[in-house]
């Protein structure tokens, strides 16, 4: 084990106290395959599942892992046209498992996500009976403070480049607290606190993945 290895390990067990005082579940894995692994086993079989856009769901395999399941897969990649999108959007706040992963998360056990259409943030505040949420620890910021410039200096300008949508961070690499048509940084969200008890559940990850 690397020291950064074990200083994940060692900084895991502490966010996950924190996470229980706030009322949400959390689990450390220390690596990807055995993440996936924890996030299935707390979805019974024939859960209806849905998600938000996730590098880290998808990187570390959970999506292709639901689709393999034997689950009721709300797949937001098959809803092409505006109608089927008002489908989906009824269909993901009555599911039982909505997934996805957070910007960033303060070590008292705070997430912080921002959001441009809301489809992630919305269903992690209302809706779906549970949330699980993938973190890898790069997503770790010492307070809440650190968590919010995490969430706006380091994801949200690399999302806008993965994303081709042309901010100006995009072209200077810095958020420039734009207020352009195609900000995504339209809702910045802190969870500190879940109701009900144990409705968020939190996998944190001993890898650096995602943005």
């Amino acid at each position: 084990m690397t020291p950064k290895q074990q200083f994940y390990d060692l900084a895991a067990k502490t966010l996950i106290k924190n996470l229980e005082k706030r009322g949400m579940e959390g689990y450390f894995c220390p690596d990807m395959q055995s993440a996936v692994q924890k996030a299935l086993e707390l979805m019974p079989k024939g859960s209806s599942i849905g998600w938000g856009g996730s590098m880290t769901l998808t990187e570390a395999g959970l999506i292709d892992a639901v689709k393999a399941g034997d689950y009721k897969v709300i797949d937001r990649t098959q809803y092409k046209t505006k109608e089927e999108v008002q489908q989906l959007k009824r269909e993901l706040i009555t599911c039982d498992y909505f997934l996805m992963s957070t910007n960033a998360i303060s070590m008292d056990g705070q997430l912080v996500n921002i959001d441009g259409t809301a489809n992630r943030v919305a269903y992690l505040c209302y809706g779906p009976e549970n949330v699980i949420i993938l973190a890898s620890m790069n997503k770790l910021a010492p307070d809440l403070d650190s968590a919010l410039s995490r969430a706006r200096h380091l994801a949200a300008p690399p999302n806008n480049v993965r994303l081709k949508i042309g901010n100006p961070c995009t072209l200077t690499g810095k958020c420039s607290d734009c207020l352009s048509d195609t900000t995504i940084c339209c809702q910045f969200v802190i969870t500190r606190f879940s109701k009900p008890k144990g409705r968020i559940k939190v996998i944190l990850i001993g890898e650096e993945m995602g943005l």
